[in-house]
């Protein structure tokens, strides 16, 4: 079905989309819906569960993947839909918002992605039963989601000299000398000062799912059923990493495994895991990147120019750049980075180099287009992209490629532990009825 094709795409343009998923499966109104959950100064009521679950059981059934017991599934999905409704608040409160245009964009890409335009991508949803403005909503959390993750995570994650150093020193951690291999996770969370009976608790789980495995039943079944992780729906699936891209915690593990085994039970402070080795490859050690060729325009805000003031200035220069002006001598007169002299020329640039904000918009471009006002951690851009090649990398740019293998796997354990702490943080009431 398109709607599970969607879900793919969505994951990739969305660094935490795999986190989300509003319930967009249409469902006969209730004249009274009963609250099954309270999070700090918001509900989540029984009809919300219930096309929460409802989607996700037509998930699984695409994917031929049985389903666990519905009232396992309401259990687990709640707690993921409490764990995104604190996620959601924190972002309300901080100001993480996304106008309609990015919306638009972001839909007209999966949209072209499934080479579809976006009216006709609309109408093949709704005939496969999807309402079109709930999943539009949906694509609104993801985003979201990932902004926050972006701005409290991975804006803050550094990796260091000496850390990359002992990267490229050490084949054993060097990604371009490394096998590769495709992971699977079941993650039983453990809220954030657990009793020791608690953990006894969170253990037996665990232990209850690996019997599950080691009696035959299927990884994506025992995830569906057991795990926490925000992709126990995909099958938990990590997809392929090299070995210097794995959670620290999963790399010793991984190595002694061999092609379709399961690691015995795991603890760390998040929880309990459950590793599968779905497969290993060699890796060719040249390393190619996609570059990019782009210039841009920077207006910083300060006490006197406000967002609104940047945004709207940029929006002006870019009229007059479609009606013929040119970018090199705008930036040079308007621009207040240190390339407006070379008007706002970046040079080329290699994943990892800007920074997220500025960088997503930057991919979003053909050729020659010009972006919307961009807002990153420095102001507000205009970007333009002039070309994009594939390059060889050298030992300068290899260094660069260890600072962002460090720096994803730092994000990534350090996102998985501020959600945990966001979510203990939350206010929260059960009221499903047992």
């Amino acid at each position: 079905m398109l709607l599970s094709l969607t879900s793919s795409l969505i994951t990739g343009l969305l660094l935490a989309a795999a986190l989300l998923g509003a319930a967009t499966v249409k469902a006969a109104p209730q004249d009274i819906d009963r609250i099954v959950a309270v999070i700090n100064n918001t509900v989540i009521t029984e009809y919300e569960l219930k096309k929460r679950v409802d989607q996700v059981l037509q998930q699984l059934a695409g994917q031929k993947t049985p389903p666990p017991p519905r009232r396992t599934l309401e259990k687990q999905l709640l707690e993921r839909m409490i764990t995104e409704r604190a996620l959601l608040q924190i972002a309300e409160d901080t100001n993480i918002r996304f106008e309609g245009t990015a919306l638009d964009r972001a839909i007209a890409r999966i949209a072209q992605q499934n080479n579809l335009s976006p009216e006709e991508f609309r109408k093949t949803l709704e005939a496969e039963g999807t309402d079109f403005a709930a999943f539009r909503e949906q694509i609104r959390s993801e985003m979201t989601i990932a902004r926050l993750k972006e701005r409290e995570v991975d804006n803050k994650v550094v990796a260091t000299e000496a850390e990359i150093d002992n990267f490229l020193a050490n084949p054993a951690l060097d990604a371009n000398q490394q096998d590769e291999y495709n992971l699977a996770h079941i993650l039983i969370l453990s809220p954030e000062g657990a009793s020791p009976e608690k953990l006894a608790e969170l253990r037996a789980k665990a232990e209850k799912a690996q019997a599950e495995l080691q009696a035959g039943i299927h990884f994506s079944q025992v995830s569906a059923a057991y795990s926490d992780a925000q992709n126990a729906l995909q099958g938990g699936s990590l997809g392929w990493r090299a070995e210097g891209q794995l959670p620290t915690l999963f790399a010793t593990v991984v190595k002694t495994l061999k092609p379709g085994e399961n690691s015995s039970v795991i603890q760390s402070p998040n929880g309990f895991h459950i590793v599968k080795l779905v497969d290993k490859r060699g890796k060719n050690v040249q390393l190619v990147v996609k570059q990019t060729h782009a210039r841009h325009i920077l207006v910083k805000t300060n006490e006197v120019i406000s967002d609104d003031d940047a945004r709207n200035r940029l929006a002006l220069l870019k009229e007059r750049i479609e009606h013929g002006s040119d970018f090199a001598e705008l930036a040079k007169l308007h621009s207040d980075d240190l390339s407006a002299n070379r008007g706002g020329d970046l040079n080329w640039l290699n994943p990892g180099d800007t920074v997220p904000e500025f960088e997503r918009a930057m991919d979003a471009l053909k050729p020659g287009e010009v972006s919307e006002p961009v807002r990153s951690p420095f102001g507000w851009h205009l970007i333009q992209v002039l070309e994009r090649r594939d390059q060889d990398v050298t030992q300068e740019r290899k260094r660069l490629e260890a600072r962002r293998f460090l720096r994803e796997r730092k994000a990534e354990e350090a996102f998985d532990d501020w959600v945990r702490q966001a979510r203990d943080r939350a206010y929260v009431e059960f009221r499903l009825e047992e």
